[in-house]
């Protein structure tokens, strides 16, 4: 038996977020906008977190696991689709993580929102340098108290493993990281 090897967790961010009392509102991700990652641009598509939906999602702060700020097992999140995108509700916690992160909101201080996610099998097409997501694997969101930036090429990269054109593709990213760096 060959072990499994878990997917990549890739990271999106956007910037909508508000506070309502001990109460974080706002989108976590928007459908039908272009993101330029590199060298291909990404869209998520209308309905793609749907099946995550009835998952046990964690909010984060900054990703980072020991800042726990909700869950939607616990209802202290909730998330939902709409037309324009991923929205959701959290209930702030009173812990430093959670007064940290409605000090920032209060200030209008926040970087934006973020999600963690993989891509199951058959959840992405490819035309050309166009990635679009139709199916999303959610994992946690985050509220980002810096700036709400896109993976850096090596997470970009583990989403290009998969078709014809990725070892192509690698050799373009890194070669605009080397010329960067020149």
């Amino acid at each position: 038996m060959t072990a499994r090897i878990p997917p990549a967790v890739e990271r999106r961010s956007f910037s909508e977020v508000r506070a309502v009392g001990r109460k974080l509102e706002g989108y976590a991700a928007t459908f039908n906008s272009e993101a330029r990652l590199g060298s291909f641009v990404e869209t998520i598509a209308p309905g793609a977190f749907r099946s995550a939906l009835a998952g046990d999602v964690l909010a984060l702060m900054d990703h980072d696991p020991g800042k726990v700020l909700g869950r939607t097992r616990s209802g202290t999140l909730k998330l939902f689709e709409d037309t324009r995108g991923l929205g959701f509700s959290l209930d702030v916690p009173d812990t430093q993580a959670g007064r940290d992160v409605l000090a920032l909101a209060e200030r209008a201080d926040l970087g934006g929102m973020s999600f963690g996610f993989t891509v199951p099998k058959g959840g992405e097409d490819w035309n050309g340098e166009k990635r679009t997501l139709r199916q999303i694997g959610l994992k946690e969101i985050s509220v980002v108290s810096a700036w709400p930036a896109y993976p850096d090429t090596e997470i970009a990269l583990r989403a290009l493993q998969r078709g014809a054109e990725a070892h192509r593709r690698a050799r373009v990213l890194i070669m605009a990281e080397l010329a960067a760096w020149g």
